[in-house]
């Protein structure tokens, strides 16, 4: 696991820097993304989220560091997953170098 050496939020999305490359990370879909038990079945991983119901325009205002592995973010809907939701740099790095939705810059 690489931790993320830089963090901003960016009009368009979360930029991370990890392992000397840079991502940004769009809003909605790191929102569509969220690990929690409120958005993913923990039994079966079946996702719970009702996509539909996260808006366009969805943006981080805030976020907060968990330990040494992690980010919790405050979302602009304010919605469960702002105090549920914790992405961790493994979950970040996977997305990254997996997702065609993450953009390398």
């Amino acid at each position: 696991m690489n931790i993320p050496t830089i963090i901003q939020l960016e009009d368009d999305g979360l930029l991370l820097e990890i392992n000397n490359n840079k991502y940004i990370f769009p809003y909605k879909y790191l929102r569509l993304q969220c690990p929690c038990a409120n958005c993913i079945e923990e039994m079966t991983g079946r996702k719970l989220l009702n996509v539909n119901s996260i808006p366009d325009d969805i943006f981080i205002v805030d976020y907060v560091t968990i330990g040494n592995y992690a980010y919790q973010f405050l979302w602009s809907n304010a919605d469960l997953c702002s105090t549920t939701g914790i992405f961790t740099y493994e979950l970040l790095e996977i997305l990254a170098k997996n997702d065609k939705a993450v953009k390398k810059v």
